[in-house]
């Protein structure tokens, strides 16, 4: 590791701690209908959003009706962008000419599997794709169907989240808020400022953002080379802000369309995880706690800090049988420079590895390179991140709500020790509040682990033989514990509605593109209705007395237990199939078989 890289890990952080505490103000008095500075443009059009809806602004939901409304919010967004895509040959802003089945030289059909995959996925803030944007979708359908989506999936996420938070702030009531309020809000309030300023600024240094069809050139050797255009930076941004993480390009934020600079790279990973890290100061507002926000922000970053300081070593160190295989002419047994296989020059490794981590510790998917080529330990942390439950920071909700489920855990366990009904922020943890945060852990460690495992599986037919390969493996480009992490990694990142792949595994096929979807659906709703649940009942419960058998959750201890209970957690769930994948492999590599598509020597035959 170098100095500079270190610091830029340094400053990053810092800088969002600044961040932190104006913003969670902010969407505190918002989500508390409070007037904040921006009342007075937005909040006409928030009424008249209103009345054109038929929304009741003074009406709350219990949590069954505020499900409901997310579920079917949810539906019709699909139904919308499904609808979309299918009828793309016909809609305006198509200056590329694709369709759905039969689309020009060099682009990828929108088939009806496609369609679904892509739906599914950008209704729930997922965005995993199995397709290049610019070879694939029209300039109207990345902005009416997937752009829009990125607001307002966002949107909802954020909906929930500060439904949770209510649960948690509220003593004996029935209701949990509205959802159309607090979509609306979100939208309005928080993502459409915070994307115009960011479209701006990457306008401003060079992402583009046109209506132009692709531009071809000649090179300076004579040969034609395409050029996509589009509207990226608008897109860009609520990418970001959103952390939905869908690129334009299938390059995505190593594109220099999407990502212009070292300035914008710094600028998008804070973008990620501003708002996640605004919530946990907003929870601390709201419970009438300010501690217990700052315990939840430390605790998510000194988990950030130790991903990130695995992953930064790891890809510096590089691969240590360059030498060996005679590809490096440096008498040294690692990798000189460090490993830059599949990372932008511009960006380095240290920019790169904090990327990576950033992206998977927020439900954001958005990548400058590709994890695939990371060394095994360096592709563990970001498969590892998400395994966790997204609760790294998280996406805009996604990580307060899956800290708060392993923050009931840690009471419930330390209850156990000390021999106490658990309490957290002034309310009994028992029965069913713990067995939804169970369900949610098990239904997500089963969606992961079992659809990995019947795509594994397919891999052989007689006797643990590849001969031939099943539908599964035949779409890994990799062979051995590599091709395995292909697989695992894919699942990994829907179930966490993540999105970001590793890479070498193509999965526009019917099996991949209905079993991913299936999988990011369950990883949605399976984890946002229990904790729905959760929060109607911590809101219908009275606040108990502080005693002094109260475990105090707002200091060192309890952010070194709530640690504990995340990392032990996920590592007995999810380190049988990290032996079978990224840690065989680290030491494989160090044995010096290798499982890359340019050094194939597989163990396996």
């Amino acid at each position: 590791m170098t100095a500079i890289g270190i610091l830029n890990i340094v400053v990053f952080l810092l800088v969002l701690l600044a961040l932190t505490k104006p913003l969670g103000v902010f969407m505190t008095k918002l989500f508390q209908g409070e007037r904040t500075f921006l009342h007075p443009v937005i909040r006409p059009i928030e009424k008249l959003t209103y009345r054109l809806c038929g929304i009741r602004e003074d009406t709350e939901q219990r949590w069954t009706q505020y499900a409901a409304s997310l579920i079917a919010f949810s539906l019709a967004s699909f139904l919308f962008a499904y609808i979309i895509q299918r009828l793309q040959g016909i809609l305006p802003f198509n200056p590329n000419h694709f369709s759905t089945a039969h689309a020009p030289s060099g682009a990828t059909p929108m088939t009806p599997d496609l369609a679904f995959n892509t739906a599914v996925s950008f209704v729930t803030n997922t965005n995993w794709q199995n397709y290049f944007g610019e070879t694939t979708l029209s300039y109207f359908v990345q902005m009416a169907a997937l752009t829009v989506q990125n607001f307002v999936s966002a949107a909802a996420g954020v909906a929930v989240s500060v439904a949770l938070i209510r649960g948690f702030a509220r003593r004996q009531a029935n209701s949990i808020g509205n959802f159309w309020v607090d979509l609306t809000r979100a939208t309005l309030y928080v993502f459409l400022p915070l994307s115009l300023l960011g479209a701006l600024f990457l306008c401003s240094q060079g992402a583009i953002q046109n209506f132009k069809a692709n531009t071809t050139v000649k090179t300076v050797e004579g040969a034609s080379q395409i050029i996509p255009q589009g509207p990226v930076a608008s897109q860009e941004s609520i990418k970001m802000v959103g952390t939905n993480g869908g690129g334009f390009f299938n390059a995505n934020s190593a594109h220099p369309f999407e990502n212009p600079t070292p300035l914008t790279n710094f600028v998008q990973m804070l973008m990620i995880f501003v708002i996640p890290a605004g919530l946990t100061y907003q929870f601390g507002r709201m419970v009438a706690d300010r501690r217990q926000g700052w315990a939840l922000f430390a605790a998510m970053s000194v988990l950030f800090l130790a991903g990130v300081f695995v992953c930064y070593p790891a890809e510096q160190a590089g691969n240590p049988q360059l030498t060996k295989l005679g590809l490096e002419t440096k008498a040294t047994s690692v990798q000189p420079g460090g490993n830059m296989e599949g990372k932008e020059v511009r960006f380095g490794i240290p920019a790169s590895s904090l990327f990576a981590t950033v992206t998977t510790d927020a439900s954001c998917g958005a990548i400058n390179g590709w994890h695939d080529s990371y060394t095994p330990i360096g592709g563990l942390v970001p498969l590892f991140n998400m395994q966790l439950g997204e609760v790294v920071f998280g996406g805009v909700g996604a990580g307060i709500k899956g800290m708060l489920l392993f923050a009931i855990l840690a009471v419930f366990i330390a209850g156990l020790m000390v021999g106490r009904t658990p309490e957290y922020i002034g309310k009994k943890i028992e029965q069913k509040e713990v067995k939804m945060a169970m369900l949610a852990l098990i239904l997500m460690a089963a969606n992961v682990l079992v659809f990995s495992g019947i795509s594994s599986v397919a891999n052989f037919k007689k006797n643990g033989y590849w001969n031939p390969p099943g539908p599964a493996a035949a779409n890994i480009n990799n062979d051995g514990p590599h091709g395995f992490t292909e697989i695992l990694y894919a699942y990994t990142s829907t179930n966490a509605n993540n999105g970001s792949a590793f890479a070498g595994l193509n999965g526009n096929t019917p099996w991949y593109n209905l079993t991913l979807g299936l999988a990011t659906l369950i990883g949605r709703f399976f984890f946002i209705i229990p904790m729905l649940a959760v929060a109607g009942a911590l809101a219908a419960k009275k606040k108990v007395p502080v005693t002094s058998g109260t475990l105090p959750t707002h200091g060192a201890l309890f952010v070194g237990l709530l640690i504990g209970t995340v990392v032990i957690v996920g590592a007995l769930t999810y380190f049988p199939a990290l032996s079978l994948g990224p840690i065989v492999e680290h030491f494989l590599m160090r044995e010096g078989k290798l499982f890359s598509s340019l050094f194939s020597l597989p163990i396996w035959s």
